[in-house]
Parts: structure tokens; sequence; C-alpha cells
């Protein structure tokens, strides 16, 4: 594994089912990232907006490098455009890969599985595992509850105040780029 100093990671969903709004906003994302010089690393899936930022990277000549568990390459499930697809042995280290070998993550509306990676990597961070930028894109205000969820925890003292500025929240793919950044 080589650390990609311009590299910024993505999670978002796998699934395809979802609304136009967010496969168009990932889509954004990827060539953003893309135009900007920068490498997209991502859990590599042919679907959902994994897919969408990959293909949006690779829309303007961009690179997109894929990190998926051997299970997964066996099932086909990678998207089959990748610029480099990094097979690993579990999901675990698919995770630390992807911290590993990024500058800065942007996590995408998701379910279960990007909300595993977007909680493990702002525990990370909090615990100074992690030094790159991690940015909340709220598009269409998908991440509101958890945003609140997250004020509640400040609130009752589970988390201290100050923690909040472990990651930023971003409503556009441009503000997203712009935070991860920074």
């Amino acid at each position: 594994m080589e650390l990609q100093e311009k590299a910024i990671c993505i999670y978002g969903a796998s699934s395809s089912r979802v609304s136009d709004k967010f496969k168009e906003a990932a889509f954004a994302v990827g060539e953003l990232i893309a135009r900007r010089g920068y490498t997209l690393v991502s859990g590599g899936g042919r679907g959902g907006l994994m897919a969408s930022a990959i293909d949006g990277a690779l829309n303007v000549g961009g690179k997109a490098v894929g990190i998926l568990p051997h299970f997964m390459i066996r099932k086909r499930w990678q998207h089959d455009k990748l610029t480099e697809t990094i097979s690993c042995p579990d999901m675990h280290i698919r995770k630390r890969t992807m911290a590993e070998m990024s500058s800065g993550i942007i996590a995408l509306p998701g379910g279960v599985g990007t909300l595993d990676e977007l909680m493990e990597i702002i525990t990370w961070k909090q615990l100074g595992l992690y030094k790159g930028n991690v940015v909340i894109l709220n598009t269409e205000g998908y991440y509101n509850p958890i945003l609140e969820m997250f004020d509640k925890i400040a609130d009752q003292n589970f988390m201290r105040p100050t923690e909040t500025v472990l990651w930023k929240v971003a409503a556009t793919p441009e503000e997203a780029i712009e935070a991860v950044m920074s």
C-alpha cells in the first residue's frame, strides 16, 4: 500500500436505488477531486454513490483507487473502470487502508456501512490516529438527524463540545472540496 499524499477518500452508498440528486452530488465530488489533481480513494463499488464519484473522477481524466476485501472481488462488486484495485483480507483492513492512503475524507450520504466508516474515522481523529480533515456532505439535509444527535451527545457531556470540530459539514460538493482541502 502506497500513501497517496494527494488523495481524498470518499465514503458513500453502494445502493443504486437512491435518488438521482445524491448520485449527481457524488459525481460532482469525484469530478472536483480529480480537477484539483487528487486521486479519489473509495471502497471501489460498482454501484451507488461510490460508482457515481468514481465515474466523476474518471470523466475528467482523474484516477480512482478502489479498496475491496477479497470476498467482494470474488463476487465482482468492484467498479470495472478503477485505475487501481487493491485487494485486502477484510472490512477492517479496507477501512484502515482507505484512511492511510488519503489526506482527507468526505462522507457522502449512505447506509449503515457509510455510517460505520464515518463514526470510526471521527473516533480515530478524536484519538489522534487520523490527521486529515473529515467532511460530512449533507446533501439535501441527509445528515441532519445525525448532526442533531452529535449536538445532543455534546450537550449531555458524552463528548466535549470542542470535539465537534473533529468534522466539518458541507451542503454542496464545492463546499465539501474546500473543507477537505483547508
